[in-house]
């Protein structure tokens, strides 16, 4: 996926992260890993409240207020409500991207809607339901998201068949 980004960034796109974490912590880490700046990372969001310190200096308090969930249906939202744009192309890996595919393939034009199935346990990790792989608590790519890929003409891409090295310290 770094090389995806990258390649889409040399031929004049505009990369973001759409995350059903928390937007706070991924900023934290996504240019220095991903190259992508914090401005261009949407995910779940919790209220945050302005005030002063008793120096009148200002600062910003994190509240326990859930502004935006960024899954399932909250991705669109959370797109539409961050960029203001519907994008060409969206990268998925879960059951909680469906709806952010069916949003970004629903705009005029070529769009493009892939989805990476996790499913090399040996190099990386497998998760599932779908075609038979583990049901566990970290991920899930159902089966009927499967199905609605293939449906639909979303490229679904095999980590275990598809991609001949996972990590950059593999030979």
């Amino acid at each position: 996926m770094q090389e995806v980004l990258k390649y889409l960034r040399a031929n004049g796109y505009r990369t973001y992260i759409v995350t059903g974490g928390g937007q706070d912590f991924v900023r934290m880490y996504a240019d220095e890993v991903y190259g992508i700046p914090p401005e261009q990372v949407v995910g779940t969001a919790s209220g945050t409240k302005y005030g002063y310190t008793k120096n009148g200096k200002p600062f910003l308090t994190k509240e326990p207020k859930l502004l935006l969930n960024d899954n399932n249906a909250g991705k669109p939202e959370g797109i539409y409500l961050m960029i203001g744009r519907r994008p060409y192309a969206a990268f998925g890996n879960s059951t909680g991207d469906r709806q952010m595919l069916e949003y970004t393939k629903a705009g005029a034009g070529e769009r493009l809607a892939m989805l990476v199935l996790h499913d090399d346990a040996q190099r990386e990790y497998a998760y599932g339901p779908a075609l038979g792989l583990p049901a566990t608590r970290v991920g899930t790519f159902s089966q009927a998201l499967y199905d609605q890929a293939k449906r639909e003409g979303w490229v679904v891409i095999s980590m275990k068949s598809d991609w001949k090295r996972i990590f950059t310290f593999e030979p």
